[in-house]
């Protein structure tokens, strides 16, 4: 399959799906404006185990997304905007772990969902037994988008995990919702 580069060069690209929108692809260099646009974005990592990324800390987060096959860029067909990404980390018991990330300017219009449901068939046809996800109980939208996608809440963890300590060095504990969905 041919795909046009931002910069003109028509060459082929590591493309891992396509839905009706969007080219679901590989990370690759010159993805940092669009993938700088919402990672250094507050309210887009609010929920995330880290803190909006300056250029250089994007450049070098950059670097590990082309080099791993679990994170897959979202890219948009229309204009080649890369606007999000989906994580699908492999794990024990042939099972997958799902994750999102999407540039704020894109939420609502369904993109998530849609490139979230392509992965899921992809990875239930090659025989993936269980996806599951872990999920902040504060993000109502990542609930609701998990749910319409025919996830199932199993556990809600209390207090199981922190990112950030306080001013005193304190953990600031969250609590985990898990959700999952069987082939």
């Amino acid at each position: 399959m041919k795909y046009l580069f931002k910069n003109g060069n028509e060459k082929m690209q590591d493309i891992i799906a396509e839905t009706q929108r969007m080219i679901l692809r590989r990370y690759r260099k010159d993805d940092l404006d669009d993938l700088f646009e919402y990672l250094s974005d507050s309210e887009v990592v609010k929920y995330e185990p880290y803190k909006p990324m300056s250029k250089s800390e994007t450049e070098q987060n950059l670097e590990w997304r082309i080099s791993t096959e679990e994170m897959i860029a979202v890219e948009l067909k229309e204009n080649h905007k890369m606007i999000g990404n989906v994580y699908l980390g492999k794990r024990d018991f042939n099972s997958l772990e799902i994750g999102y990330v999407f540039n704020k300017k894109y939420w609502g219009k369904g993109y998530a969902k849609e490139s979230c449901a392509r992965l899921i068939e992809n990875a239930f046809a090659n025989g993936t037994h269980r996806i599951f996800a872990e999920c902040d109980p504060q993000n109502q939208n990542s609930c609701k988008l998990l749910e319409s996608l025919n996830f199932l809440r199993e556990a809600h963890l209390k207090q199981n995990v922190y990112f950030w300590k306080d001013e005193n060095n304190n953990p600031l504990w969250k609590d985990t919702y898990i959700y999952s969905r069987l082939n």
